[in-house]
């Protein structure tokens, strides 16, 4: 039962049998299981289909989400064109552009940043971003990857799950599938986001789809209390523990043995499993009180700008030093980076919250020797246009936008693709969203055409039957 992998559907007598021996094992995992710690798959659990062929870079993911779509020609992209042909309309020879608000012919909108190369590579970022450019020999840059979501729900909904549609399990949901987790005291795949505004899409988005619901994402907060209710209430003793847990465990049996079909309570069990382990573990991991001043410093703890982002990032790296395979980090929530108006406000509050803390975390896992095996991406639903929107902002633009990778195997200091001269359309080696996460998913050993689920009689994946990795990206 340790293994998330035996809780498929396809691994067990039943759904009747799943469900019943996950309700029998629960009041003695809960106390006799306890203590244990970094408990490993046994070494003949078969591996998934897709799994064991390809050599994996990298353990573990930490993926830095951008909701709401940061611009690439004002952080990774520059564009002097665009300033050259500011306030003019786009060229005829670049055709008609589609965006959320209808066809676009606005005038361009220059950018006002200043542009400088960075580490041995030569680099280009702007002067929004000096922490993460003083990365850039640990960068891979993509500059040309594509999405078909034009609006944000489809956008965050396709670049978390494959699909623009709802209902696909998430990427991390995949992974966890997949691969299974390092730690089972610890939830696998994990989801933090730096505000309580809601996530465009909401759980879905970190969700299992027609996965059973053990694979998806667990939700903590950033906050003083980042896993609410996780500790017994001091007056609340053993044994009255072991009595509520006896109950529950009835109650779960007898529903159980009259819905067997219902996956739901499988999850629900084994989340009231794992939460008995993370008594003893998640409290270290979330607490960084033993963290030195100067790692608090480097990641921005000191600073009210920076302090928000920076928790996250320190808790996504100590949640990856203890075996979490998959940790989100949603910065922007409820799409802040969507900069229809005023961009030069907007993108300078949110990078200047954001620069220093990423700039850390690679950092942090450099040091530590956990960057080798551990790989960071960076990026939103999609970009934004070259053109003007209310005279200072820029629409949504998923043809053509700049995401990055580092650590888990990946070749730094690389520029990846192009945009074309005013930064629209990606034009050499477009990478879409389908690619990008065939690219994650074999740096982790996965083949992406290979890891399949059956659902309904036919065999789906989590690349929806298409994408390519870009193995180049290991040089």
């Amino acid at each position: 039962m340790n293994d998330p992998r035996c809780h498929r559907i396809e691994a067990t007598t039943s759904r009747r049998d799943f469900l019943f021996s996950a309700g029998l094992g629960l009041g003695a995992m809960a106390f006799s299981d306890l203590l244990a710690k970094d408990i490993v798959p046994s070494a003949d659990t078969p591996p998934q289909p897709g799994v064991g062929h390809i050599k994996p870079r990298a353990k573990r993911v930490i993926f830095l989400f951008m909701e709401g779509g940061p611009s690439q020609m004002d952080l990774y992209d520059p564009k002097p064109l665009l300033n050259q042909l500011a306030g003019q309309s786009l060229p005829d020879s670049f055709g008609s552009v589609i965006t959320a608000m209808g066809e676009s012919r606005s005038p361009l909108l220059a950018s006002k940043r200043e542009w400088k190369q960075h580490g041995q590579s030569g680099q280009w970022f702007s002067d929004w971003i000096p922490h993460i450019a003083s990365c850039a020999d640990d960068l891979a840059v993509i500059r040309s990857c594509k999405a078909d979501g034009i609006n944000h729900s489809a956008g965050v909904c396709q670049m978390n799950t494959g699909s623009i549609l709802a209902g696909k399990p998430s990427l991390g949901s995949w992974i966890n599938y997949g691969i299974g987790s390092e730690n089972h005291n610890l939830p696998s795949f994990i989801v933090m986001q730096d505000n309580q505004n809601t996530v465009i899409n909401g759980p879905r988005n970190w969700g299992a789809g027609f996965m059973p619901a053990i694979y998806q994402g667990v939700r903590i907060s950033g906050g003083s209390e980042p896993i609410p209710n996780l500790n017994t209430p001091e007056a609340v003793s053993a044994d009255l523990q072991k009595s509520k847990l006896r109950l529950i465990n009835s109650v779960n049996k007898d529903f159980a043995a009259r819905y067997p079909d219902r996956t739901e309570l499988g999850a629900r069990l084994a989340s009231y499993e794992m939460a008995a382990r993370m008594q003893a573990e998640a409290p270290g991991v979330v607490d960084l009180t033993g963290e030195t001043e100067a790692t608090r410093t480097l990641y921005g703890l000191d600073d009210k700008t920076t302090e928000g982002m920076g928790r996250l990032c320190l808790l996504a790296r100590r949640m990856v030093e203890q075996g979490v395979r998959f940790v989100q980090v949603y910065h922007g929530a409820g799409s802040k980076w969507d900069a229809h108006a005023k961009i030069e406000s907007n993108h300078a509050g949110l990078c200047a919250s954001m620069d220093k803390p990423v700039a850390g975390l690679l950092k942090d896992l450099k040091s530590r020797g956990l960057l080798e095996d551990t790989l960071v991406v960076w990026g939103g639903e999609f970009g934004r246009t070259p053109m003007s929107e209310k005279g200072d902002g820029r629409d949504h633009n998923p043809t053509g936008f700049t995401m990055w990778m580092a650590g888990g195997g990946v070749k730094g200091g690389q520029t990846i693709g192009s945009t074309d001269d005013l930064g629209l359309r990606a034009v050499e080696n477009p990478l879409h969203v389908h690619d990008l996460h065939a690219t994650i998913l074999w740096l982790l050993g996965i083949d992406n055409m290979g890891l399949t689920y059956r659902y309904k009689g036919r065999p789906e994946r989590p690349t929806q039957n298409e994408g390519e990795p870009y193995k180049k990206i290991v040089g």
